[in-house]
């Protein structure tokens, strides 16, 4: 049934040689990719040796079972054990989203609710930052536009991940969370005690590795400088260190303030670019893509409702995948990872059903 993995276990061991080569590792970039393929497919390996491990021990316990009926006794377990490391396998065979071992850039944007939502934008950030150190990942704030009540309009985040394994990349595990999050609570604003109803937009891009990866005409860019500016819209630097670029054919326009100099905003707003751009050829290809290699709970509506926040009963609820819980406080103190195997898992199972229906 795993016809495939002969095939994966010679690549692997063609990668381990070439990462045994010094010239691989003279090209950080390249050993960047070689090293991210080859954690991949030791993964794949280690399940299938274990795969044919839990299979030789079980034809072996049977036949032994015909003389010794303690052994008889193990098989089912051995049976169940069996069936573990081949569903393991299997998941692990489905095609992975090449961008899944990236670093991501995530915005995060005011939306309905005015002051309210601003407030849970920086709730969100906050959120995502404890979310990041749990998993030993590093933030660096790129941009943020504050709301006059300390909450933010806008604000963007950069988050790096330390691991070359795919399955543990920061994409893999971000890319669900691009959508329309609603919260549902007591503003510090309202006065009467009643509750509202916020939205709040999150983006999620796969960062680039290294420039090359997207090739920009300069000629395609529209730069400008303005004065930085903070809440309220008052002046906060006396040079114009704000930059604002845009990339005359995609209509895409980045606007960067938060560094002090013009250089390093436009540094900034170039990284941003880039990933922006990434995104968008990437939903080119999966639109022109077979249906198994989409991501069936990762669509490209932004403005679908993904999840609701509700402070009153301190329930937090997936509107994808029908995850719901009762620890709101502390999803928002960082405690994303059920909420967000669970999107995984979702998402495997319909790739793994789209495969099979292939087949």
């Amino acid at each position: 049934m795993f016809e495939s993995v002969q095939t994966l276990i010679d690549e692997h061991r063609r990668v381990q040689e070439e990462l045994s080569d010094p010239a691989v590792h003279a090209d950080a970039a390249r050993a960047k990719r070689v090293n991210r393929r080859y954690a991949e497919l030791s993964r794949i390996v280690a399940a299938y040796e274990a795969w044919v491990a839990a299979t030789d021990d079980l034809e072996t316990a049977r036949e032994f079972a015909r003389e010794d009926e303690s052994i008889a006794a193990e098989i089912p377990a051995m049976e169940e054990e069996l069936q573990g490391a081949q569903e393991r396998l299997r998941r692990l065979l489905i095609p992975r989203d090449p961008d899944d071992a990236r670093d991501v850039i995530m915005e995060i944007k005011a939306g309905e609710g005015g002051a309210e939502s601003a407030l849970f934008a920086a709730d969100l950030l906050r959120m995502y930052i404890q979310y990041a150190a749990s998993k030993g990942w590093k933030t660096e704030l790129l941009e943020r536009n504050e709301s006059d009540l300390g909450g933010y309009k806008d604000v963007q985040v950069a988050i790096k991940g330390s691991s070359s394994d795919p399955a543990q990349g920061v994409w893999a595990h971000l890319k669900y969370e691009g959508g329309v999050h609603r919260v549902q609570r007591v503003p510090a604003t309202e006065s009467q005690g009643r509750i509202h109803t916020s939205t709040t937009g999150v983006l999620v891009f796969p960062e680039v590795d290294e420039p090359e990866e997207i090739q920009i005409d300069q000629n395609d860019l529209k730069i400008d400088v303005f004065r930085s500016s903070g809440p309220g819209g008052q002046s906060v630097n006396t040079t114009d260190s704000a930059v604002r670029i845009t990339h005359v054919p995609t209509g895409i326009v980045v606007s960067m303030q938060n560094e002090k100099s013009q250089l390093q905003n436009r540094e900034a707003g170039m990284r941003v670019l880039r990933a922006r751009l990434l995104a968008r050829q990437q939903e080119e290809l999966d639109a022109a893509a077979s249906d198994a290699r989409r991501s069936q709970i990762r669509g490209m509506d932004r403005s679908e409702r993904i999840r609701t926040y509700n402070f009153p009963e301190n329930r937090i609820a997936d509107h994808r995948t029908g995850f719901k819980a009762y620890n709101l406080d502390q999803v928002m103190d960082g405690a994303l990872d059920p909420l967000i195997e669970s999107a995984i898992t979702a998402d495997e199972e319909a790739r793994l059903a789209a495969v099979g229906s292939d087949s």
